[in-house]
């Protein structure tokens, strides 16, 4: 069994972080989300991965590399225009053969394991396996519906769906799914749908078996969803505990966990937590309260009086300021500056 992780998309949603890197590599619990994905498939021995790309997103192979530090092997596959997820599946029918595969989407987190996905495939010796989760807004969402206990269609962003069963971003599909994408048109958003995909094999008479999510889920497309993410898995791998990197320096401060502190920060008179995450190099000087943030390398807070939550600081961004408010929530994109000085204006 072989795994493919789709990275090609654009990320429009997350800019300005998703300029100067793809949304795959931003950091949730200060690891990129692409490697949660990879270990995902680790967990239930698929070591021969394919990651597809854009042909621009040269960050990517510079960070994951060949899959060694994984102890797995990574293939790149590219896709030029980001065409649908079923295109990047096509695209990517010479590497995967005619062996199963799990698909899994870059930009989203799982808690639950693949074994229920694994287990879908062998015990109903099916063509394929979907993974579904209830979701609070279904006409959002590819939705599936299943009657007595078999799924029987499948719709993207319906007007009136049929359930809130959401199809989400883990699959195990065999080989023919590429006679299924083959048959294709695009939809009116001119992409090749993997719900249209699914559909065709449902149709087709081929079994498409399901498992309903237990944990939580997410796309890590928007900054608030981002900001989510990293609160749920800061909480499922520290709990309440603060880990504290290699090198750093903490003097005067409370820390409230869960807090994860990178390796070569400063931190002086501060006040942070619960749900922070502090990448490397960082520095933190005075400031009152930082809750439920994400701090990329190389960030500095300086003299910030107010608190702040819900705030995203990008790389070697910088923040002073002693104007006093109540709360705040910043948005802070990379090598950006932000002065405000002691008499109350604000200077940019």
């Amino acid at each position: 069994m072989k795994g493919l992780i789709l990275c090609a998309g654009r990320g429009t949603r997350l800019h300005p972080f998703s300029y100067s890197q793809p949304k795959t590599l931003l950091p949730v619990a200060n690891q990129p989300v692409l490697f949660h994905c990879i270990r995902k498939l680790l967990e239930v021995g698929v070591t021969d991965i394919g990651i597809v790309i854009n042909p621009s997103h040269v960050q990517i192979p510079e960070c994951v590399g060949n899959g060694s530090q994984f102890g797995a092997t990574i293939t790149y596959i590219h896709q030029d225009k980001p065409m649908g997820i079923a295109h990047a599946v096509r695209m990517s029918q010479a590497f995967l053969q005619k062996e199963p595969f799990i698909l899994l989407l870059g930009d989203n987190l799982l808690m639950d394991s693949l074994t229920e996905l694994v287990r879908g495939f062998q015990e109903k010796r099916s063509d394929g396996v979907v993974m579904l989760s209830e979701v609070k807004r279904p006409q959002d969402f590819g939705i599936a519906e299943v009657r007595e206990g078999r799924l029987i269609s499948v719709e993207e962003k319906p007007a009136r769906p049929k359930s809130n069963l959401a199809v989400i971003g883990a699959y195990l599909f065999t080989t023919p799914i590429f006679e299924a994408i083959d048959s294709l048109q695009p939809s009116a958003r001119g992409e090749y749908e993997i719900t249209d995909a699914i559909q065709a094999m449902i149709d087709r008479g081929l079994v498409i078996a399901h498992r309903t999510a237990t944990g939580k889920y997410t796309d890590v497309g928007t900054v608030e969803r981002w900001l989510e993410a990293n609160r749920w898995m800061l909480a499922r791998e520290l709990g309440k505990e603060v880990e504290i990197g290699k090198d750093s320096v903490v003097l005067n401060c409370e820390i409230i966990g869960p807090v994860l502190i990178g390796n070569g920060c400063r931190l002086e008179n501060c006040r942070i937590g619960p749900y922070v995450s502090i990448q490397n190099g960082v520095q933190l000087l005075n400031c009152a309260h930082i809750e439920n943030s994400i701090l990329l390398e190389e960030s500095c807070l300086q003299d910030v009086k107010w608190k702040l939550k819900d705030s995203v600081f990008g790389r070697s961004s910088h923040l002073k300021g002693e104007l006093e408010k109540h709360m705040a929530s910043v948005i802070l994109s990379d090598k950006s500056s932000i002065h405000l000085p002691a008499g109350g204006g604000d200077e940019a």
